[in-house]
């Protein structure tokens, strides 16, 4: 690890002050950025601390949740409107890490986690355009088991890991942001980026933006909704597929459909294909299979993970199931 400077902010405005003023980066419970520091795969001049910067949890005007960047993990999992109201948010959490790693992460830090691709990590023997543009990508020819099957490109396979931002996807959550040019708010599907010819650039966040909170709109379909994740093993592990849905029914029909995947690509998934082939239908496994076969017809798989195509459309379809009551 490198000699870098720390400094606490004591508010908002003066974390935005440090960060226009030195080659910065924010830390909130440094999960991730510590371990990506202490390998040399980043090396920022300075560190503003904001993980003690006011982090509330509170309703907005509309009926939806306002959540602060610096509020803990495990403090959104447990929420009581979190998870009567968005339930798969509570559990997308909970089905991430370990509790010590929960208790510690934000909410800020888990949407700007980075990729866990081994071939990224690997500083001292692998080929990665992510880390170091234009040296290649190992992960095409290489070990790719974890590896995406939508929006990836010549440049970088890699996927995001994040739960949580699988279920912020599927609800539709916005991003709240502060920078030198003031505020600004942004949809969380737009918020990463695929890799094409960049991969190195992960966000559309500009230099020394900071985000704020994740505003949550209500709808029927967050309120039934949930979470799975199919892994390699039970606990500690990153998604092979994951999938946020949530079901709004009227009359027996699907009024709200709302699907995202993990584990699939460099940014959280939404399943918009699969969502427009369920709105007015009833919920049958056979509706819920043909709308994952219409979603997964674009999939792109490599050697090594040939099989999340099919894993993936029959956890959409398990979640779906149980959603709507219809599991065999």
């Amino acid at each position: 690890m490198r000699a870098f400077d720390y400094r606490r902010a004591g508010d908002r405005a003066e974390a935005l002050s440090i960060a226009r003023t030195e080659t910065a980066r924010y830390l909130g419970g440094g999960t991730n950025l510590v371990d990506l520091m202490r390998q040399n795969i980043e090396a920022p001049a300075a560190l503003v601390d904001v993980s003690r910067l006011p982090g509330l949890i509170e309703d907005t005007p509309t009926g939806g949740l306002m959540i602060g960047a610096a509020v803990r993990n495990s403090v959104v999992a447990a929420h009581p409107a979190v998870r009567a109201r968005y339930p798969m948010l509570s559990r997308a959490i909970l089905a991430g890490a370990s509790a010590q790693i929960r208790n510690m992460a934000t909410v800020g830090g888990n949407i700007l986690q980075r990729t866990r691709c081994a071939y990224f990590y690997d500083a001292a023997g692998s080929h990665c355009n992510k880390r170091e543009p234009g040296a290649g990508c190992d992960a095409i020819e290489g070990f790719n088991r974890y590896h995406a099957i939508f929006g990836a490109s010549e440049h970088c396979i890699a996927t995001h890991p994040s739960d949580m931002c699988v279920a912020l996807a599927a609800l539709g959550a916005t991003v709240h942001l502060a920078g030198a040019g003031g505020e600004r708010n942004v949809p969380l599907l737009d918020l990463h980026r695929l890799p094409g010819d960049h991969p190195e650039i992960e966000t559309i966040l500009r230099p020394g933006e900071l985000i704020t909170a994740i505003e949550l709109a209500p709808s029927e379909a967050a309120a039934n909704s949930g979470y799975r994740k199919v892994r390699d093993r039970s606990s500690y592990a990153f998604a092979l597929v994951s999938v946020a849905a949530g079901l709004g029914l009227a009359a027996g029909k699907i009024e709200d459909v709302r699907i995202a995947m993990g584990g699939v690509a460099a940014k959280p998934w939404r399943a918009a294909r699969a969502e427009q082939v369920l709105r007015g239908q009833v919920p049958t496994r056979e509706r819920f299979r043909e709308a994952a076969d219409t979603e997964l017809a674009a999939a792109k798989a490599f050697d090594g993970n040939e099989f999340k195509v099919e894993l993936a459309k029959r956890t959409i379809v398990a979640m779906l199931s149980e959603l709507a009551g219809t599991e065999a």
